[in-house]
């Protein structure tokens, strides 16, 4: 019996797609924010078999992302973020007019031993509004989970339920004149379910929370490995702030609030066209 496995691979196109990105930093090999290109160029192999052959994600609306700076925004779960690491390559790999997007991290990431300097390494940065602030004036985009842990650690009852969105985000596209442009997914919620969260070990560990899934802890480190859900992503329609920087809390919310449900009704549409099928069924369509 032959076993196949994997190829693993990025085409000529999407590694110079990559390799492009750090041309105006010639002749460094990384750019001012610590972005290496040699350390993306290693890993997209390996993302790109995530991209396409284990999660087969498609992207509607890819192509129709305007170009320069901007805020992505997406609803979060799942608890590791291959959301986040999608919606990167996607942008990275797959799109026409690509760009290296900068995901905002927790806090606490870049206190895991060789996390921090790897997840730099790929291009992304503590979540924080100066950093955020600073590379939207710098023509770079980023990409924002406004839920935060409260997403990304929901437990499977929750899931696909957009929790609180700050209004952060919004006040930094009206201060660096950026769109937003959200970003819905189905199917990363089902990679990696969570049916509780134990919060001592958490603790312990000086983690925002602590999975315990159907398959972790009990089958150990196999449990770790993510259910090859199909993940569907839509980018909708760039939001082009109206308010100005003297706009008040009130207005502000109610902006974002428009947004979320815009989101949230996106999600639950997305849903019901994709049904029961978690592993092949279709979320989004061009249509």
């Amino acid at each position: 019996m032959n076993l196949q496995l994997p190829q693993l691979g990025v085409s000529k196109e999407e590694s110079a797609k990559i390799a492009d990105l750090f041309a105006p930093y010639a002749p460094l090999s990384h750019d001012p924010w610590g972005a290496s290109r040699d350390t993306l160029l290693k890993v997209a192999p390996f993302v790109n078999f995530l991209y396409e052959k284990y999660f087969r994600v498609s992207a509607v609306g890819l192509d129709e992302v305007p170009e320069g700076p901007a805020i992505f925004i997406a609803n979060h779960g799942g608890q590791i973020p291959i959301d986040g690491l999608m919606v990167v390559y996607a942008l990275l790999a797959k799109a026409q007019k690509n760009r290296l997007t900068r995901a905002m991290v927790e806090r606490w990431v870049p206190t895991l031993p060789f996390i921090g300097s790897f997840f730099m390494k790929l291009g992304q940065i503590v979540g924080e509004q100066k950093n955020c602030l600073q590379l939207l004036k710098n023509k770079q985009s980023v990409l924002v989970f406004p839920e935060g842990v409260k997403g990304s650690g929901k437990t499977i009852e929750h899931r696909y339920q957009l929790q609180a969105f700050p209004s952060g985000f919004y006040r930094l596209a009206i201060e660096a004149q950026v769109p937003i442009i959200p970003v819905v997914l189905v199917g990363t919620e089902e990679s990696y379910p969570a049916i509780a969260n134990f919060k001592p070990l958490a603790k312990l560990l000086r983690a925002p929370y602590f999975p315990i899934t159907p398959s972790f802890p009990l089958l150990g480190p196999l449990g770790l490995v993510p259910v090859p859900s199909k993940i569907s992503m839509k980018f909708l329609p760039a939001i082009y702030p109206e308010l100005t920087k003297e706009a008040s809390d009130k207005e502000v919310f109610a902006e974002v609030e428009k947004i979320k449900k815009s989101m949230q009704a996106a999600i639950k549409k997305g849903l019901k066209k994709r049904g029961s099928n978690i592993l092949q069924g279709e979320a989004f369509s061009d249509s």
